[in-house]
């Protein structure tokens, strides 16, 4: 009991980092946006209903400017098909629907392997890139296209599940920018 404030506290200084490293641009977090809070609180219906059954959204906020104007999102995910259970990271997302890129705060994966999804060398490959959904390919294989995410060689399965709660995010952000929802539209 008397460890769960510290550890409350350093889980939201370690999202607040997270979130600067995943939307530089950023200078204000706001969370507090009803319409959006309440798509988040329906958001397991809207990732049943498009297939993405092991990925949770735990937050989305709008990043917005010094002014107070909205960029777009950041975001914290969990998903749960990773090799050593649960890998939770945040994202940010522009208005216009770039990605901006992902940053892992929790994950149990296999040291040398499924770790390495923390590697820049992995989770460089969804930085600035606007596409509607990411496939993994092997690591062997040569991309050819922005949609395509090598896998961490002998690591697929954390390879895919990243790469699939990536994809709800994605699926999620694009549902929220189509309805207005934010105040932002598909620029």
């Amino acid at each position: 009991e008397i460890t769960k404030g510290p550890i409350a506290e350093a889980e939201a200084k370690a999202k607040a980092e997270a979130y600067k490293m995943v939307f530089a641009e950023a200078k204000l977090v706001d969370d507090k946006n009803e319409d959006v809070n309440a798509k988040v609180d329906s958001s397991k219906e809207f990732l049943s209903s498009h297939g993405f059954t092991s990925s949770t959204i735990n937050e989305v906020c709008i990043a917005k400017d010094e002014a107070g104007n909205a960029l777009g999102f950041v975001m914290t995910l969990t998903s749960s098909a990773g090799y050593g259970g649960d890998i939770k990271f945040t994202m940010g997302i522009k208005a216009d629907g770039t990605l901006t890129s992902i940053e892992i705060i929790g994950m149990n994966e296999t040291k040398g392997l499924g770790e390495k999804a923390n590697d820049e060398s992995f989770k460089g490959q969804y930085s600035d890139k606007n596409v509607d959904s990411f496939t993994v390919i092997k690591a062997t294989e040569s991309k050819t296209g922005d949609d395509q995410i090598n896998a961490i060689s002998g690591a697929t399965i954390t390879s895919s599940a990243v790469t699939g709660t990536v994809n709800a995010g994605l699926a999620f952000v694009n549902d929220l920018l189509e309805n207005g929802v934010g105040g932002m539209t598909h620029e």
